[in-house]
């Protein structure tokens, strides 16, 4: 009798702009059973000074919330958690600093991902938080603390996405700084938050949808102030967030705030929320938003659900970039084949983990050529250009430059200044994987389908020796004379590359 899997444990934390959230599930056949869940206010938005850099306080404040939800991660395996940073992380000019004490306090590396990548994770958040019908289409909205989001998706597929640069934190330090919430102030925000939605409007407006549904802290606590007004009989409704902006205004500070439904530590921040929410209604034509409980974190376990099966939708980017610009699939399958088969002979002497090294190798493999449709002089900079800024979903801002530096140093002199970009723990693996990407590149340079004969590979510390069968290289002496110029790239960027 066949044993049952022991369901697995995974965690996401999802450090937001205005608060920090842990969450922690065991996976079931078909579904997430949540275990725990820890939220932090932690108002990152709110420390990120004129000058870009975050507040030394603010950092604390944050790094104390990460110390305990790292305790509470302990245990758990490296591949079954995922740390993901929005906004102010992507903009903060001191992150590099903060993320190195951040991933010491959490034990997990922390991923910065784009606005675009942030809008396509709200949206599996929220649709598997709801019951889809694949024929279903819905419009998201999502107001975090840095940023708003906003996707129509088909089922637990997003159509079109945009992030806007607004949120309740960063409003809330532009136009009620001090707490204060008068009538002027509250139009000057909601003005300011229509003209992000402006240029979108139309695009989403044509696009359609069936339901309206919102994320995030904000839009639940709006549907939770009108519930219990009983403003909301028909969800948040344009007629019932009027009735919230003008109990703000009477309010008027944020500390005299008496609205059932709204917690102490979301009012500061409430009325640049209602004023997002209220421009939305207006610029997309809302009449009528439910709100979800599924969001960037919910949306973050169930990607990790999609890799741990073998579903990765950085597979599908590769592929739909790779496409997009024209790639020779068979020179790029070839490439990348070699590349494989040397990483698996070289990863034992440079320490690699095929496991973790292998996927990037194979997407710069499929890339390295991208830039062909740009221009053929210098088109490995063009190629690498493309690959650092292109909206990849799935990837993470660290890894799209990762691939970035790989196409960029697959031919010519060996760079340095593309590794210096990426986080310490992948400067060695990385050029490393760039040898073994620029030889691969080398032995398919004549482009034929014909196949290399056996070829062995070993390495040792910044030594990579090449076996070729007796005779081999004589009878092919381009290959050859390819190969000791490629030595001679290599010896300048401090490798050695033996050849018999």
């Amino acid at each position: 009798m066949a044993t049952e899997t022991a369901p697995q444990t995974v965690a996401a934390v999802d450090l937001g702009s205005n608060s920090f959230h842990l969450i922690v599930a065991r996976v079931r056949p078909g579904e997430l059973m949540v275990l725990d869940r820890l939220k932090e206010m932690v108002r990152l938005a709110g420390g990120l000074r004129a000058d870009r850099t975050l507040d030394p306080e603010v950092q604390e404040h944050a790094l104390a919330c990460l110390t305990r939800f790292g305790q509470r991660l302990q245990g758990l395996p490296a591949d079954r958690v995922r740390v993901v940073g929005t906004n102010t992380l992507r903009s903060a000019r001191n992150a590099g600093a903060f993320l190195e004490r951040a991933e010491a306090a959490l034990g997990h590396p922390v991923e910065i991902v784009s606005g675009m990548e942030e809008a396509r994770l709200i949206y599996l958040g929220v649709a598997h938080s709801l019951a889809v019908d694949p024929t279903d289409r819905r419009l998201v909205v999502d107001i975090g603390g840095g940023s708003t989001e906003l996707i129509v998706g088909d089922g637990y597929t997003p159509r079109r996405m945009e992030s806007l640069y607004t949120g309740c934190v960063s409003l809330t330090r532009k136009h009620f700084p001090d707490g204060g919430i008068t009538a002027a102030r509250f139009r000057r925000a909601y003005l300011a938050a229509c003209q992000e939605l402006e240029p979108w409007g139309e695009a989403f407006r044509t696009l359609g949808w069936d339901e309206a549904v919102g994320a995030s802290g904000t839009i639940r606590a709006a549907a939770k102030v009108l519930d219990a007004a009983g403003w909301g009989e028909d969800g948040i409704t344009r007629d019932g967030l009027e009735r919230v902006r003008d109990a703000l205004i009477r309010a008027g500070h944020a500390d005299r705030l008496d609205l059932k439904g709204l917690g102490a530590n979301r009012a500061p921040v409430f009325a640049s929320g209602v004023a997002i929410l209220l421009a939305a209604f207006e610029m997309l034509g809302i009449e009528r938003m439910g709100a979800a409980e599924g969001a960037l974190r919910e949306g973050v376990l169930h990607d990790l659900m999609g890799r741990i099966r073998h579903e990765d939708v950085r597979e599908t980017s590769v592929a739909a970039l790779g496409e997009r610009y024209h790639v020779d699939p068979a020179q790029a399958e070839r490439v990348a084949a070699t590349a494989t088969h040397l990483l698996e002979r070289a990863a034992p002497g440079w320490e690699l983990d095929p496991a973790w090294a292998g996927p990037y190798l194979r997407w710069a493999a499929g890339l390295h050529e991208i830039g062909l449709d740009i221009a053929h002089g210098g088109y490995h900079k063009h190629g690498a250009y493309v690959a650092a800024n292109a909206d990849l979903l799935g990837f993470t801002r660290e890894e799209q430059s990762l691939l970035a530096a790989l196409i960029r140093a697959h031919r010519r002199k060996f760079p340095g200044g593309p590794f210096k970009a990426l986080p310490d723990r992948w400067v060695r693996p990385a050029r490393q994987l760039a040898v073994l990407l620029r030889l691969a590149a080398v032995l398919h340079r004549n482009r034929r389908p014909l196949p290399l004969p056996e070829l062995e590979a070993d390495a040792r510390e910044g030594t990579l020796r090449l076996r070729f069968p007796g005779g081999w290289l004589e009878e092919h002496p381009l290959t050859r004379a390819d190969l000791e110029q490629e030595a001679e790239f290599l010896a300048a960027a401090g490798f050695t590359l033996r050849i018999a």
